[in-house]
């Protein structure tokens, strides 16, 4: 008996060295009520991309706040006045007194990217008709190169439209041109309950989990051999929720209030 509790406590302690191969590097456990951490937060504000419906708020606590021990964004039926209103504008993003819908989009950028890693979400997402949740990071170089060059990891998105499929993809561009490469789960009901959301990213390989289960895998050679594939340089991190738009598609009013709850965001590096 004790040869196998010897035995036991010897495997335990083997296979957690081997489970544990990260250093947490930056974390957020939301455990201060109020708004978002400034020092680790900031926000896109206004329109911005993709024909969305919402209007992102910036330290607007109705549209994210941080409240027992998880940060709230809430995407809210109202009307909001838009500053960039330009009545014979062509633009989608200026020929709009008001908006229709508010939400929030929290991003590390300027405070804190990330070359390589495991970067781990644990969130619960909203439901409906029109909901489009994303974990997702940008090249931190993207106000030089611009999008799609920059390169992006769609770590997690979610459409309210099909509701039994999470998605984890990869954007860059090659001689010029758009390229992506797509992974999706199916699994039951992602939005009843929490669930980790994850990458582990190294010069290789993207690799994409949901809870335990690895999904995918995004070979990072697709972007190119040389220097500038831009997923061997640094990239900021983004959670949002948008509503409508090109992919969210038409928006069920009866659904809001929604609401996107975070519980940590954890980034974890390989110890060298």
């Amino acid at each position: 008996m004790r040869f196998l509790t010897a035995l036991l406590l010897l495997t335990l302690s083997a296979t957690d060295v081997s489970a544990e191969p990260w250093k947490l590097v930056w974390s957020d456990e939301f455990d201060v009520d109020g708004l978002p951490d400034e020092s680790k937060w900031g926000y896109e504000v206004g329109f911005i991309r993709n024909e969305e419906a919402q209007y992102y708020t910036q330290a607007r606590p109705e549209n994210a706040r941080v409240k027992d021990g998880v940060l709230i964004i809430e995407g809210r039926k109202e009307e909001y006045a838009n500053p960039d209103y330009q009545p014979n504008s062509r633009s989608w993003q200026k020929n709009r007194s008001h908006a229709q819908y508010t939400a929030a989009s929290v991003v590390t950028r300027h405070k804190a990217n990330w070359t390589y890693g495991r970067i781990e979400v644990r969130a619960k997402l909203p439901q409906g008709t029109g909901v489009w949740p994303a974990i997702w990071m940008l090249g931190s170089n993207r106000s030089e190169l611009g999008w799609p060059r920059c390169g992006e990891i769609d770590i997690m998105e979610f459409v309210g439209k099909e509701p039994q499929h999470v998605h984890g993809n990869a954007h860059f561009s090659v001689d010029g041109q758009h390229r992506s490469d797509h992974g999706k789960l199916e699994t039951a009901e992602p939005y009843a309950d929490f669930h980790v959301y994850a990458i582990e990213w190294d010069e290789d390989h993207i690799h994409f989990f949901f809870d335990d289960t690895q999904y995918h895998t995004f070979r990072i050679d697709k972007a190119g051999k040389g220097a500038d594939n831009p997923f061997r340089k640094p990239q900021y991190l983004l959670i949002n929720l948008a509503l409508g738009g090109t992919w969210g598609g038409k928006i069920d009013d009866s659904i809001f209030p929604q609401q996107y709850l975070i519980d940590y965001v954890r980034v974890y590096q390989r110890e060298e």
